[in-house]
């Protein structure tokens, strides 16, 4: 059974028809990544498909169910976690307050773990979140989601605006999150490193499905890459020397 069954998606804000026909299928135990050029509507696939603006038209089924009318915590009750972009943590809280907010599902993670998995965040326990660096901001907000012990994770642009070294610390965390089973669904503008780690891929252009297939199969078509993803010469060069 798929985690997650995206047809035909049709959202719209306002009179502004952003999602046209979309279609994806996030498989259980498996990474599949997203991605696009800003504006590609990545963010609203990720909305319409949690609840937050449903599609006008289209289906959404997540482990067997249709979710397309679901509200947000209805989805998140079937075990989805969802980290959206901008982290969104307490930043009043501390690092132990923030990670006591959600209620805790059986399962392998608690906030012991998470302070084994995130050592960063262990030194900074006693930390408000205002008082975190971007990179323990983002490692803070997946921990907070993994609390809940979710079967599918969705997770939006967990590397915007990170150092590379921090980026691939939570590359490698997500990366991990297959090892125990649980399914990914990694929108990013990052396009190597989520290729790296990704079992499936999409690519959006102005909303709709322009790629579907293996990442191993969009890995090796550089040209590709560039054109759909919207990596330009120059980005491609940065990321060589930052990698």
């Amino acid at each position: 059974m798929s985690a997650l069954v995206a047809e035909g998606l049709n959202t719209f804000y306002g009179k502004s028809h952003i999602l046209h026909d979309v279609g994806l299928t996030v498989a259980e135990g498996r990474i599949t990544t997203l991605l696009g050029r800003n504006g590609a509507g990545k963010t609203t696939t990720l909305r319409s498909l949690v609840g937050l603006t449903p599609p006008r038209t289209g289906r959404v089924t997540i482990f067997g169910q249709d979710t397309t009318r679901f509200a947000p915590f209805a989805v998140a009750a079937l075990g989805v976690g969802y980290v959206p972009e901008g982290r969104r943590i307490f930043p009043n809280l501390t690092v132990e307050e923030n990670l006591r907010v959600p209620l805790e599902r059986p399962g392998n993670w608690s906030v012991a773990r998470v302070y084994e998995v995130f050592p960063r965040l262990a030194e900074r326990r006693q930390n408000r979140g205002r008082q975190l660096s971007g990179g323990e901001q983002e490692m803070l907000a997946i921990a907070r989601a993994l609390l809940l012990n979710p079967r599918l994770l969705i997770l939006d642009e967990p590397s915007q605006g990170l150092a590379p070294l921090i980026v691939r610390d939570v590359f490698r965390i997500v990366a991990g999150m297959r090892t125990e089973g649980m399914s990914v669904l990694l929108v990013e503008q990052n396009v190597r490193m989520s290729l790296e780690i990704a079992d499936d891929a999409y690519v959006l252009e102005n909303g709709a499905v322009v790629y579907a297939g293996t990442a191993a199969q969009l890995t090796g078509d550089e040209a590709r890459i560039r054109a759909l993803a919207g990596a330009t010469a120059e980005d491609w060069a940065f990321d060589e020397r930052a990698a």
